[in-house]
């Protein structure tokens, strides 16, 4: 394997396969092309690194130059490529070769650089293992361990320091780790975890999943401590796992919605689980980078449902990444304006390209459990997500200055979007998706934007200016009926159908707050409900923000 092996096979991806891309969807041959197009983008930003390595060798403090890692990755690909191009392609790599970057061209920080860059010797040592070949190197020791990537953490005991350095030496299978006169001894590609080992650990029967709560690259961009799970909460993860692959099983076509299953890698452990009481009010926190594609973060959601919803979206957007590392797709001055159904926060055309592909998945998703035991979830929606959905598309087709190769994929999402809109719902489903979208939006522009009376024209304030904020009433929306026959709170009798009741609670909420964002959208929303001539103040509710004073 050489640096100049990236490229040296051109990737055509036919026109048939684009179009099933574009449609939200795509099958395991479009995963193929796209797999192979970040390996490209993969071994050209090792080889971007490595060059950056050689050119500022102090860049590797006490650690050898960057050469002899390449070396050794060498020797391994040539006894066993396959392990080294598992391992050159795991997500964490990519997570650090991308911060590796950022740190040589000076937009990151962390510790000292060393430390970062050095992660290649580490990178070589794996590569050795995996392909049964011995080698020795130096590799940087943090807190006392040392990660290597896609098997696990050795730690060292006796750790004086934050960082410093230890020898590795790879005999037979096994690696020896030398800090002054202790040495270590750990076979990592058998051991589990103890004192001074933890194996990374898979979700998953295959051992194709793993779920990294050890990589210090596993996040979305600066590096993190080391977070290991207990016994219950990993097999917790196992549990929830296996219902959402079930779930995802039963749908074998290829389809917006029906992700292929082999492209992800990797779960990363975000927070604390969502199993918790009053969990079902909260929306699983998942996300996800371009630079690291089959993986993303997310906390444990409560059931295999929200796992598999989870999973589709997230792998959408990997989906998304990939497509737009090799095609451009719009021309984007990045500026935060935009409604995105999505977001509390207003959005660059780039991010809501990003959620209307994600959630074209997500209705599909939704779209393929109608008339199965989740119909009544599945129904409210598959409504709301795809006009949602719909809703950006046109955004991006109205403002966005798309490619030739840009509109095609829009397009196509419109084309599948169109066609869900044309499937006939229950109408008082189709009735709460309505209500919940137009909720949503209200309040979005209640906090996002100012009428500027003096232009009469409407200017955004700024992303987040009034804190991260969730619309409950779209939850509440989406609850049967039934469940809200007993209703208490202004938002449940609005959602429940009763605007009279609603109201004055609103208002008793403004007068204890009159910049309530929340209780002025929901004031707002009564109010149009029973005062027809109020509706038009729906569309600019900025302007109308005195009403309510």
């Amino acid at each position: 394997m050489t640096r100049s092996d990236a490229g040296q096979q051109p990737l055509t991806l036919p026109g048939v396969c684009f179009d099933a891309l574009a449609s939200g969807g795509g099958s395991a041959r479009e995963s193929s092309f796209l797999a192979a197009g970040e390996r490209t983008r993969r071994l050209l930003l090792l080889g971007e690194l490595l060059d950056l390595l050689e050119e500022q060798p102090a860049a590797l403090g006490p650690l050898p130059p960057a050469a002899a890692a390449w070396e050794a990755i060498g020797r391994a690909a040539r006894a066993r490529p396959s392990a080294v191009e598992e391992l050159l392609s795991a997500p964490q790599v990519g997570n650090w070769i991308a911060h590796a970057l950022r740190r040589l061209h000076g937009t990151a920080g962390g510790p000292p650089l060393w430390v970062d860059t050095g992660h290649v010797h580490a990178l070589s040592v794996v590569a050795c293992l995996r392909a049964g070949v011995d080698g020795a190197t130096e590799v940087p020791v943090r807190n006392g361990d040392v990660m290597l990537p896609t098997l696990g953490l050795a730690r060292l005991p006796g750790a004086t320091s934050p960082y410093t350095t230890a020898r590795a030496d790879v005999r037979g299978g096994t690696l020896h780790l030398t800090r002054g006169t202790r040495s270590t001894a750990v076979e990592p590609l058998r051991a589990g975890r103890s004192a001074t080992w933890l194996a990374l650990r898979s979700v998953d029967d295959r051992g194709r999943v793993v779920l990294d709560d050890l990589d210090p690259y596993r996040d979305l961009d600066d590096p993190v401590p080391p977070d290991p799970l207990g016994g219950a909460e990993f097999q917790a993860w196992r549990t929830v796992f296996g219902e959402a692959v079930e779930i995802l099983a039963a749908d074998p076509a290829p389809g917006p919605g029906r992700p292929v299953l082999t492209d992800l890698r990797c779960l990363v452990p975000w927070g604390p689980a969502l199993a918790a009481a009053g969990a079902e009010r909260l929306p699983v926190r998942s996300a996800s980078t371009a630079d690291a594609y089959g993986s993303m973060v997310l906390s444990r959601p409560p059931d295999g449902l929200a796992l598999a919803e989870t999973l589709v979206h997230e792998l959408q957007h990997g989906k998304l990444g990939a497509i737009m590392h090799l095609f451009p797709l719009l021309d984007d001055d990045r500026a935060e304006t935009y409604y995105s159904p999505w977001r509390p926060d207003p959005r660059h055309l780039t991010g809501l390209l990003h959620g209307a592909y994600a959630f074209t998945g997500v209705a599909g998703f939704w779209h393929d459990r109608l008339g199965g035991p989740h119909h009544d979830t599945a129904a409210f929606q598959f409504a709301l997500r795809r006009l949602h959905c719909r809703h950006a598309v046109a955004t991006l087709l109205r403002h966005a200055r798309l490619t030739d190769v840009g509109r095609r994929l829009v397009h196509g999402l419109a084309a599948t979007l169109d066609a869900w809109l044309r499937r006939p719902l229950d109408v008082r489903v189709v009735r709460r998706a309505r209500a919940a979208a137009r909720s949503h939006l209200v309040e979005w522009r209640l906090r996002n934007l100012r009428w500027d009376a003096a232009t009469g024209t409407t200017q955004v304030t700024g992303g987040l200016q009034h804190g991260v904020w969730y619309d409950d009433r779209v939850r509440l929306y989406g609850l049967p009926p039934g469940l809200l026959a007993d209703p208490r709170t202004a938002d449940e009798y609005l959602c429940a159908g009763d605007p009279a009741a609603a109201l004055p609670r609103y208002a008793e909420a403004l007068r204890r707050d009159p910049g309530d964002a929340h209780a002025q959208a929901g004031w707002l929303l009564a109010a149009a409900a029973l005062r027809p001539r109020l509706r038009p103040a729906l569309r600019l509710p900025e302007r109308a923000a005195h009403l309510m004073a």
